[in-house]
């Protein structure tokens, strides 16, 4: 699983004109699934995401986690995190996972970090067209991959 997670101070996903998720103070989690991905990948990417120290403690530092802040969090799935663009420039998706598998990782993950955070997380629609906004705050924009767990 790839992650890109955005220290936001506020967030929002709509779909069809109607937003569908909003957050004010917390992060955006843009969620790719690839094939080879398991649920282990999302209890590890979650708990990550659940303990990222990237708020601004009260010395100023980059030392507060979601829960000391009293953040939120809004995930959005999105497959183009597995992007291929070896061969020519049209970007390829195979890697990504079919959406019959990547709906059950999407949905185990969202309930993991819930959580692991101890709030709802608000959502997106899997596999809707959607629309996101977000004023990204530092900006702060981090990309985990449960893969290299670097």
């Amino acid at each position: 699983m790839r992650a890109i997670i955005q220290r936001v101070s506020e967030a929002r996903v709509s779909v069809g004109g109607q937003v569908v998720g909003a957050i004010d103070r917390g992060l955006l989690v843009l969620l790719g699934i690839e094939h080879a991905d398991a649920a282990e990948d999302g209890e590890w990417l979650a708990g990550k995401i659940a303990g990222l120290r990237i708020f601004s403690d009260a010395d100023g530092k980059m030392n507060a986690d979601l829960a000391e802040v009293g953040g939120r969090v809004l995930v959005v799935s999105q497959f183009t995190l597995h992007a291929s663009y070896k061969k020519g420039n049209r970007p390829s998706f195979i890697r990504a996972a079919r959406p019959e598998q990547a709906t059950e990782l999407y949905e185990r993950f969202v309930g993991g970090l819930a959580f692991k955070t101890n709030t709802k997380i608000e959502t997106g629609i899997f596999g809707a067209d959607m629309q996101v906004q977000l004023i990204n705050d530092g900006p702060v924009t981090i990309f985990m991959d449960s893969k290299s767990r670097e």
